[in-house]
């Protein structure tokens, strides 16, 4: 689709100008219906849009994301704009700078139309858990469209935007992904910077992008790559994705993960998981089964992990040095009022547990304990990439469930992420996209296929996804 409007562009048939009014239009006519955006920078995106046609009628090479409308998951941030985060108590927080991914964005001319809705400081996987309100699933607005990154998904999905860009701590990005269709990935942990993120959990936050298509998806990877010396965890890497992106399925070892097709699963995502890994064999993949040992345990480090890392990292939403204050008697009071007054539930709840789980006496018990365990998890992985090529599994254990369903049981709700969170404990890039759809209720609800590779290897992920897609069509 990249590509497409990029040729579009050059040959004049359409300017960046009309092709931003368009989306804006579309986001006029249907975000109170899907609420996807927090907010709209329109005056910014003309702006940025006249800026491209002027270099185009001037005869000057544009890139390929020069004058293409995207949006961007609200804790990132963006100079002189709100970014709230999903959260009451940022509601008029103005971010001082652009996060480094959005400052190249900017250099390389892509418009920004807005700002996405998402769960309070990207804690869910419903979007449920937004201060202002819940996304609903363009394709079922009955539903959820995933969290935390929901309005990212469903903007791009419901075009509202051409692409996007969200944050993936334990599969929000590949969670809403599934739900709404398209094509969503969790890059390596180190392979984008982090700096200007709002920070949830420092060990497992990652950013990546929503498209259409595995080759859109290749294309902004090459974008916002890059290492970052305001954030040390990132990592020198050549990128070249897009040149290098071709279908591969013949030769590719696959691996299963047996545990994530058990009766746990929702039938018509094993039936079309299964019928996928019947076209891949018939394409000439091998496809083996594997287990990892204390994948198991995922879930279980992951949110003792995330908690105590919420817990520390929220610490300065205090009413003093961020966040709305409400005003008391004594310093004191005023921490706890801000707090109390602006946080959610859900947000409550996690540093509650991680507080808990950092405190005198626990810590080596929870924590360290936690931290050890997942090495243990990353060797496990490790051990079988020296057998397959590259893991698949379904994406989330069934199709988006309705709005209200899951909310009076948080740990119903964590257990969704069970074939997503053990990618973030380990580290690794992932991809979903669609398999197909389940019906129900009348409407065709799509199933996410996720594929798992080993540290760096984005380019083996995209080239076999890229089979799947167009063994689809």
């Amino acid at each position: 689709m990249i590509k497409e409007l990029h040729k579009k562009l050059v040959e004049k048939k359409i300017s960046s100008e009309e092709l931003t009014k368009q989306y804006l239009g579309r986001i006029k006519k249907r975000n109170s219906e899907i609420n996807g955006f927090l907010s709209v920078r329109e005056k910014e995106a003309l702006e940025t849009a006249k800026k491209v046609d002027k270099k185009i009628a001037d005869g000057e090479e544009i890139g390929l994301l020069e004058g293409i409308p995207y949006a961007v998951k609200d804790n990132f941030c963006v100079a002189g704009g709100i970014t709230t985060a999903g959260s009451k108590l940022l509601e008029k927080y103005k971010a001082p700078y652009d996060n480094f991914v959005i400052g190249k964005l900017k250099k390389a001319g892509a418009v920004l139309l807005g700002k996405t809705n998402m769960d309070e400081f990207a804690m869910g996987t419903s979007t449920e858990n937004s201060a202002y309100g819940v996304v609903k699933n363009p394709i079922d607005t009955e539903r959820v469209a995933g969290g935390s990154s929901g309005g990212s998904a469903a903007v791009v999905a419901d075009e509202q935007a051409v692409w996007s860009l969200g944050s993936d701590t334990g599969g929000s990005i590949r969670c809403p992904a599934s739900y709404c269709g398209i094509v969503g990935m969790k890059p390596t942990y180190g392979r984008v910077s982090r700096s200007g993120l709002i920070a949830m959990a420092s060990s497992y936050d990652q950013i990546g992008p929503f498209t259409n298509s595995v080759e859109d998806t290749a294309i902004i990877l090459d974008k916002i790559c890059e290492k970052d010396s305001r954030d040390n965890t990132t990592v020198t890497k050549e990128t070249n994705f897009l040149n290098n992106l071709k279908p591969e399925i013949e030769g590719v070892k696959i691996g299963v993960l047996k545990e994530f097709l058990g009766d746990d699963v929702n039938a018509d995502v094993k039936k079309i998981i299964q019928d996928k890994i019947k076209w891949a064999k018939k394409n000439g993949a091998e496809v083996v089964d594997v287990e990892i040992p204390g994948i198991k345990y995922s879930l279980a480090v992951y949110y003792l992990m995330i908690c105590s890392e919420i817990s520390s990292n929220l610490a300065r939403f205090d009413g003093i040095r961020y966040g709305a204050q409400s005003e008391a008697d004594n310093i004191l009071d005023t921490y706890l009022k801000s707090r109390e007054t602006g946080l959610g539930d859900e947000v409550k709840r996690r540093i509650i547990l991680g507080t808990y789980t950092l405190s005198a006496g626990y810590k080596d018990a929870y924590y360290k304990k936690a931290q050890e365990v997942r090495d243990l998890i990353k060797q496990s992985f490790k051990k079988v990439f020296e057998e397959v090529d590259l893991i698949l599994t379904p994406t989330m254990m069934g199709p988006a469930f309705k709005i209200g369903e899951k909310c009076d049981n948080p740990l119903e709700l964590y257990l969704v992420d069970i074939s997503t969170v053990p990618v973030n404990v380990a580290m690794l890039p992932a991809i979903s996209i669609n398999a197909g759809f389940a019906q129900m209720d009348g409407k065709k609800l799509p199933i996410g296929m996720q594929l798992i590779g080993p540290w760096w290897q984005e380019q083996s992920i995209l080239n076999t996804a890229l089979a799947f897609e167009e063994g689809s069509k």
